[in-house]
C-alpha cells in the first residue's frame, strides 16, 4: 500500500495541535492534491517539497495522484514548518522503505524545506515540542541549530538534521550524508547599542531621596503589582522605573521555559541563547500600534509587548499619548494576565502576566506642581483635564499602586549621610518573598499575589479580622471597589512577605491601603535602608 503518515504540529497562539501529514499514492489523474485547511505558506509547500525531494536525489511520484491530507481536517493549519513532515511522508510512501515508514511513529517533524533540501529554522519550535511532549510524542526533528530549543523541553529526544537527506538517512538507519550548516533563525544585529542591555548597569543606590516611591517599586517587584507613577517632568519617574528589572531574581525553570516559548513564537530567540532566564524589560514608545503592543498583525498572529514582557516588566512612558484603543485594550491582560486577539475565524491567546508600569506627566508641557503654585505650566486647566482623561475609570482601576512623585529636594541631593540601598539587597527581600509566595501557593494555579483570585483570598488566605473589618469599612463608604478591595487585599499580603510576617494585620492593610490611593507612606511602614 503506496501510504504513508507523519506528524507535525500547528500552533493556535500558544497552544499547538498534533498534526497527522498523510500520503496516499494512487492511480488516475496525475495532481498533487493538499486538503485540510492549509495556508498559503503550506500551499506553497508542493512545489518546495517536489523540489527538495528531487534535489535531495529522492524519487517524486510524478506519475502518481499524490493526496496530502492534514488530519483533523476542519482545524486551520499555519506554517512553513509543516515543509519536512510532507516530504519524509512522501519518501516513505513511494519509495515503500519500510523501516523510514515504521520509524515515522512516534516522531514530530517541525522544519522548512529549501528547494535543494536544506533545512530551514522556524519560530515556534519550543512551544510546539512542549505541545508534542504533552501529547506522549517524545521524539522531535528540528533544525541543527534549534536543537538545544528543543531539548529544553523535559522527556523529550531531540534531533537536529541539516537536510531532508540526513532526516531519512538518521531515521532509516544508514549513514549520515554532509550537508551545509543551517543559518539560525535570529542574526546577530549588523549594528551595535546598548538596546535591552541598557537597564543592567543602572543601580537603586544611584537613586537619591524618594523613600516613599523606593519602597513602592520594592512592593511591585514582590508582588508582581501593577504601578502607576505621576509627576512633573525629571522627577524621576524614568530613573526608577528602568531600574524594576535589577530588583527581580531570575525566572524559576517553569517561567523561564514559558518566556522562551513565547519569544520562540515571536521568532525573537538571541542566537546562541536557548533558555532564557532574566525577567524582561519591554518600554514601546508611545506611538506603538495597537497590534505591537497588544499582540496581532497581518498573516500568522504575533505576541505583542504585553506578552513579550511575561514574567518581567511592561514600561509605557507618557502613557497619557497612547492612543485609545491600546488603553482600553489593557483591561484584559491587567486583570487576567493573558490577552486574546480574535480575528474572523482565528483566535489566538498568549500570556501576559507582567507588571505594567505607568508613567505620565501631571500636563501636557510636563510643568504642573499640584503642590507648588510658582510652577511654572502654560497649559489650560481644560487641557490639563483632557490630557488626565485616560488616567481614570476601569483602566486605573486595575493599578494596584500610585505613586506621585516630586523632584528631589536639594538638600536630599547634598546629604552626605545619605546611603540609598543598592537594588541587590532589594532583590535578596524580593526574592526571599517570592519565595514566601511559591511556597504558600504550591499546588495553585498561581506564583504570585497579583496572581491570586480575591474568592481564593478571603477564603483560604483572609485578613485578620481588625484589618478585614478595615477593608469593609473602606468599600462600605465607596473609598473602595470591590476589585480595589482585593487589590489592596493582595498587596497586605506582599507587604506581610517582604517584612516575613506571618499573616497580614492591621499596619499591612494600612500600608497597602496607601499605596492602593496614592498617600504618602509613614516612615515606620519602610525598611530602614528605605528610608536613608
Amino acid at each position: 500500500m503506496s501510504f504513508a503518515t507523519a506528524r507535525t504540529i500547528t500552533l493556535d497562539g500558544a497552544d499547538g495541535h498534533l498534526v497527522d501529514v498523510q500520503v496516499d499514492l494512487a492511480q488516475g489523474v496525475v495532481k498533487t492534491a493538499l486538503v485540510g485547511r492549509p495556508d498559503a505558506a503550506i500551499t506553497e509547500a508542493r512545489d518546495r517539497c517536489r523540489a527538495a525531494v528531487i534535489n535531495s536525489r529522492f524519487e517524486w511520484p510524478s506519475t502518481r495522484r499524490v493526496t496530502i491530507l492534514l488530519s483533523p481536517a476542519d482545524l486551520p493549519k499555519r506554517g512553513s514548518h509543516f515543509d519536512l513532515a510532507i516530504a519524509v511522508a512522501v519518501i516513505a510512501a513511494h519509495e515503500k522503505r519500510a523501516k523510514l515508514k515504521a520509524a515515522l511513529e512516534g516522531v514530530v517533524f517541525l522544519a522548512e524545506l529549501t528547494l535543494d533540501g536544506r533545512l530551514r529554522a522556524v519560530p515556534g519550535v519550543l512551544p510546539m515540542t512542549m505541545a508534542a511532549r504533552s501529547r506522549g510524542i517524545t521524539r522531535v526533528v528540528v533544525p541543527e541549530p534549534q536543537r538545544e530549543e528543543a531539548a529544553l523541553v523535559p522527556g523529550v529526544d531531540a534531533v537536529g538534521a541539516r537536510s531532508l537527506a540526513q532526516v531519512v538517512a538518521l531515521l532509516s538507519g544508514e549513514p549520515l550524508p554532509t550537508a551545509a550548516p543551517v543559518e539560525p533563525l535570529a542574526t546577530k544585529r549588523l549594528l551595535s547599542w546598548r538596546g535591552d542591555r541598557r537597564t543592567e548597569d543602572l543601580d537603586m543606590a544611584d537613586v537619591l531621596g524618594m523613600a516613599d516611591a523606593r519602597y513602592a517599586l520594592e512592593v511591585a517587584a514582590g508582588g508582581g503589582h501593577h504601578l502607576l507613577l505621576s509627576g512633573p517632568k525629571g522627577a524621576g519617574k524614568t530613573t526608577l522605573a528602568e531600574r524594576l528589572p535589577g530588583l527581580l531574581p531570575d525566572l524559576p525553570l517553569e517561567e523561564a521555559l514559558e518566556l522562551t516559548a513565547v519569544y520562540s513564537l515571536a521568532g525573537g530567540l538571541p542566537p546562541g541563547q536557548a533558555l532564557l532566564t532574566r525577567p524582561p524589560f519591554r518600554a514601546p514608545h508611545h506611538s506603538a500600534t495597537r497590534a505591537s503592543v497588544l499582540g496581532g498583525g497581518k498573516g500568522r498572529v504575533h505576541p505583542g509587548e504585553i506578552s513579550r514582557a511575561h514574567h518581567g516588566a511592561l514600561f509605557l512612558d507618557e502613557f497619557p499619548l497612547f492612543t485609545s484603543d491600546i488603553v482600553e485594550g489593557l483591561r484584559e491582560p491587567l486583570e487576567s494576565g493573558e490577552v486574546t486577539i480574535a480575528r474572523g475565524e482565528e483566535a489566538a491567546t498568549f500570556p501576559a502576566r507582567a507588571m505594567v508600569v505607568l508613567a505620565c506627566n501631571p500636563c501636557p508641557c510636563g510643568d504642573y506642581h499640584p503642590q507648588n503654585p510658582e510652577h511654572h505650566c502654560t497649559c489650560s486647566e481644560v487641557a490639563r483635564r483632557e490630557y488626565r482623561r485616560k488616567l481614570t475609570g476601569p483602566v486605573i482601576d486595575r493599578i494596584d499602586i500610585t505613586r506621585h512623585i516630586e523632584p528631589v529636594r536639594p538638600h536630599e541631593l547634598a546629604d552626605p549621610l545619605a546611603s540609598p540601598e543598592p537594588s541587590e539587597a532589594i532583590r535578596a527581600r524580593v526574592a526571599a518573598a517570592r519565595a514566601r509566595q511559591r511556597e504558600r501557593y504550591d499546588g495553585t494555579p498561581w506564583r504570585l499575589n497579583a496572581d491570586v483570585p480575591g474568592p481564593a483570598l478571603r477564603a483560604t488566605w483572609p485578613l485578620t479580622s481588625p484589618a478585614a473589618a478595615l477593608l469593609d469599612a473602606q468599600v462600605r463608604d465607596g473609598r473602595l471597589t470591590r476589585r480595589g478591595a482585593t487589590r489592596v487585599h493582595r498587596l497586605a499580603w506582599t507587604v506581610s512577605d517582604l517584612s516575613a510576617a506571618s499573616r497580614p494585620d492591621l499596619d499591612e492593610v494600612e500600608t497597602a491601603l496607601r499605596l492602593r490611593s496614592g498617600a504618602p507612606l509613614l516612615l515606620a511602614s519602610l525598611p530602614s535602608g528605605a528610608s536613608a
